[in-house]
C-alpha cells in the first residue's frame, strides 16, 4: 500500500491509521425529499412570518438547502468531532485554561468598533471608555467573589499562572517562612516549571 491511499470520499495516510479527511459538506450529502425529523400536526393556525417581523429581520430563502435524514446529520458532525484531539477520548495537559463557557454576547461586545479598534498605545485621555469598562469589570468580580482586590493584568493562562505563583510566594515570604518547593505533575503544562523557576522555587 502506498503512503497515501485514496478511497471515494476519504483520504487516509497509512502512517496514521483511521485518520480521515475530505468529509463531504452537508450540501453535498443532501438529497431532495429527505427529512431530518417529523413533526406532529399543528394545533394552532399557520401564520406567515412576514406578518410578525420587520423585513430586515427576515432572511432571504436559501437555494439548494440540504435535505438529510437525522442520522445523516448526527453522523456527519460526529465524524467532524473525531478529527479533534479531544479530552473525552485522549489525555492531554494543554489548553485547559480555554475550556470555559464564553457567551456569544461577549463576542459581540468585543467586536464593538470603539472597543475592538482601540490602540493599546493611545493616549490616556482617549482611553477612558476602555479603562472604565475594565474598572467596572474588576468591581463586579470583587463583589461576586467577595475578594478585596481583583487584577485583570494577567491576560493569558500562563500569565495568570505566573501571577498566582508570585502572589503565593509573596504571601509566604511576608509570613516569614518562604517555601522553596512546588509539586508539579509530569504531564504539567510547559509553563508550570517555567513559572516555578521564575518565582524562585
Amino acid at each position: 500500500m502506498n503512503e497515501e491511499t485514496r478511497i471515494p470520499g476519504k483520504f487516509i495516510r497509512e502512517s496514521t491509521p483511521g485518520l480521515m479527511f475530505n468529509e463531504p459538506l452537508l450540501f453535498e450529502l443532501g438529497s431532495p425529499g429527505r427529512q431530518a425529523y417529523s413533526l406532529p400536526e399543528r394545533d394552532v393556525p399557520e401564520v406567515e412570518l412576514e406578518t410578525l417581523l420587520p423585513p430586515e429581520e427576515i432572511r432571504e430563502p436559501m437555494e439548494h438547502f440540504p435535505e438529510l435524514s437525522e442520522l445523516d446529520v448526527v453522523r456527519h458532525f460526529t465524524r467532524l468531532s473525531q478529527w479533534n484531539f479531544s479530552i473525552d477520548t485522549n489525555f492531554y495537559p494543554l489548553g485547559s485554561c480555554t475550556m470555559k463557557y464564553n457567551p456569544k454576547i461577549n463576542e459581540a461586545l468585543a467586536r464593538l468598533p470603539g472597543f475592538a479598534h482601540h490602540h493599546p498605545y493611545a493616549p490616556v485621555a482617549w482611553s477612558q471608555g476602555s479603562l472604565q469598562l475594565m474598572h467596572d469589570l474588576q468591581e463586579y468580580l470583587k463583589e461576586i467573589s467577595g475578594m478585596e482586590h481583583v487584577s485583570l493584568q494577567p491576560a493569558a493562562g500562563a500569565q495568570g499562572e505566573l501571577t498566582g505563583m508570585l502572589m503565593i510566594h509573596a504571601y509566604h515570604t511576608a509570613q516569614g517562612h518562604p517555601r522553596k518547593k512546588v509539586l508539579l505533575p509530569d504531564s504539567a503544562h510547559g509553563t508550570n516549571p517555567a513559572s516555578s523557576a521564575l518565582c524562585g522555587y
